[in-house]
């Protein structure tokens, strides 16, 4: 068996279950947040119905963020380096530097993985806000810019066609139309409660 074929599969089945679990648990944040419009609505249960849902969020939060973002994290980093270590030319192959970016995308993006339980999860199943549900919208975009930077840095680098002028404007692009279509998401939303009242 190629050691390094079950490394990289085992990389990219962790990087996938990886970002689908930060993008489940960006998701589950905003939810969270929504559920002070629950309690708001004026029903005669409807604050009872927003501590229900406050409560089932944050245990699916915490089952997203223990069962699955973690492990993934960790399978993700087991496969990355077990495929540098049996290959170190990864990091003189390609295109120069293209390793050393990507692993500093990958660093950044751990960061971010812990700097959301940190200081957005656990605050938020404290009671405390730290961000609006708008805001939590725009951090749960943020492992998407990850995503698209880490695979084109690697689906370019490794064969020596990075440009990262390309990559960085691409990146800045991409980053402006998700932004762009989450201020339309807004907007609309915003139109459609006013027309409801």
């Amino acid at each position: 068996m190629n050691i390094i074929l079950f490394a990289k599969a085992l990389h990219v089945v962790g990087f996938i279950s990886w970002f689908a679990g930060l993008f489940f648990l960006g998701r589950l944040l905003v939810n969270h947040a929504e559920t002070d419009r629950v309690a708001a609505a004026g029903l005669p249960d409807s604050a009872l119905r927003a501590q229900i849902l406050r409560e089932e969020y944050t245990g699916m939060e915490n089952r997203v963020y223990r069962i699955i973002a973690n492990p993934a994290m960790m399978i993700t980093w087991t496969g990355g380096l077990l495929m540098v270590v049996l290959n170190p030319a990864y990091f003189v192959s390609g295109t120069t530097g293209w390793l050393t970016v990507k692993l500093s995308l990958v660093v950044l993006l751990v960061v971010y993985h812990v700097y959301t339980k940190a200081k957005i999860m656990l605050p938020m199943q404290a009671g405390e806000r730290p961000l609006s549900a708008w805001k939590l919208r725009l951090w749960n975009e943020v492992p998407t810019f990850f995503l698209v930077s880490i695979v084109f840095t690697v689906t370019f680098g490794k064969v020596g066609e990075l440009s990262y002028l390309y990559l960085g404007i691409g990146v800045l692009l991409f980053c402006l139309l998700v932004y762009r279509g989450a201020v339309a998401y807004r907007d609309r939303q915003r139109g459609a409660e006013l027309l409801e009242k």
